[in-house]
């Protein structure tokens, strides 16, 4: 591998690798787990080497293998084999709301939408296309999204 190939890489992986690494956290709630998709997606990047036409197909495509790595991480079958926790485990509540703690309450799906909706500034058309989904689906998801953090943050004490 050349040097400037080498630095090209390297370029790419330091531009999108907040965006993969939040994705895949909006996905997982889990930090080990995050990580494991993000170096996955960057590998597959390393080994395919895609050409792209510009900045936001090079976007299109990092999104799109994440949301395809944490979906298959997600249905691995070692990952289906879990506990949960007893539920006499006392849980001790923050002492100010706060967002991602209200995120974590959301479905993974839901977390997705609303990450590529506000920080990625994707429309719902766009997010239906990368997510498979129809455009209506997105529109209530993001809607009920909201109106949950909404409450979960009105709970916790935040008026929102």
């Amino acid at each position: 591998m050349s040097k400037k190939s080498s630095a090209n890489e390297e370029s790419i992986i330091r531009k999108y690798s907040s965006t993969v690494y939040k994705i895949a956290y909006s996905i997982t709630s889990n930090k080990a787990d995050s990580e494991d998709i993000y170096q996955n997606v960057f590998l597959r990047y390393i080994r395919k080497k895609p050409e792209f036409n510009d900045d936001k197909h090079a976007k299109a495509w990092f999104i799109r293998v994440t949301l395809n790595c944490a979906k298959s991480f997600l249905t691995q079958a070692w990952n289906k084999n879990t506990e949960p926790l007893n539920e006499e485990i006392e849980y001790n509540h923050r002492e100010k709301p706060d967002l991602d703690f209200a995120l974590k309450q959301l479905t993974p799906n839901c977390r997705t939408i609303i990450y590529l909706y506000y920080y990625e500034g994707y429309s719902t058309n766009e997010i239906a296309s990368m997510l498979d989904m129809k455009n209506n689906a997105v529109r209530t998801s993001l809607s009920r999204s909201r109106d949950r953090l909404k409450t979960i943050l009105e709970k916790e004490g935040y008026n929102a």
